[in-house]
Parts: C-alpha cells; structure tokens; sequence
C-alpha cells in the first residue's frame, strides 16, 4: 500500500523570498531531480493546468496537473492528472525565516491500477518511495540554496 510522504527544510530567508522562487513553476528544474519542464498554462494560480516533463536516468514521460490550491506566502499544491496525488508545499514562518515542508498525499481511493506495474519496473513500492523522499529532499535543499543567496 503507497504512503504518503512528507520532507521538511529550514530556510534562512522569509516567506516571501522562498515563495518567489517556489511560485516560479518554471524554475521547478532547477530544484527537482526529475522535473525537465514545468509550464503552467495561463500562469501559476488555483485552477490553472500544468504540462510537465519528467526524467529518471534514461526514462523520460509527460504528466500533467492541475493548480488546486494557491495561497501566497504560504501553500502551493497541485493534483497529478495521471495518478491523482497532490504534491504540495507549505510555507510556515519561524523565528530564523521559514519552514519548508514538500508533501506527496494519496488519493483516498489510492493510485490507480496501471500504476502498479510501473512501480515494480521502478523497483518496487519501497525503493519507488525512497527515491520520491530523496528527491523531495534534494529539492528542498537546492530551493534553500536558492533563498539564502
């Protein structure tokens, strides 16, 4: 059964200075592992669609979300159209600037049926799930690197 998942960074640098960068869906590459492209259609806001481009070694795919939630300073989580987990960031100041906290939250009905192959040819569910945290991880990092320069 997938679980969700969560990862979490402090950042030295206010909730605004870290969503400036989070917001930017076009810099998405820079920070993700396995994000080549992420273009949201008729600009970042809730409802809007994205059209992504996603990597891993030598596999390259498209998927596709939509913006479902959108609060400046404080949250951004979009909805995979191919899976339907919401990956989401929450924004959160502390006394030092912000804490950064990047989730990955299953549908209540799970992920559909086809994706069961695919995450065994990835493997298998727990070394799937570890890559998915190491990557939420890396991503947090590079997006830090980023707000404290």
């Amino acid at each position: 059964m997938p679980n969700n998942l969560e990862a979490s960074i402090d950042i030295a640098a206010s909730p605004e200075k870290v969503w400036s960068i989070l917001a930017d869906l076009n810099r998405m590459s820079e920070f993700s592992p396995t994000t080549v492209k992420m273009l949201a259609i008729g600009g970042v806001r809730e409802g809007a669609r994205t059209i992504n481009l996603n990597r891993d070694g030598w596999k390259v795919w498209p998927t596709s979300s939509r913006i479902v939630r959108f609060v400046p300073n404080t949250a951004l989580a979009f909805r995979m159209n191919e899976n339907h987990t919401v990956w989401s960031y929450e924004l959160a100041p502390t006394a030092a600037g912000t804490r950064l906290v990047e989730r990955r939250t299953l549908d209540p009905k799970g992920i559909p049926g086809w994706m069961g192959p695919v995450i065994k040819l990835a493997g298998g569910e727990q070394k799937f799930e570890a890559d998915l945290v190491s990557g939420m991880h890396e991503t947090l990092r590079k997006i830090k690197a980023a707000a404290e320069r």
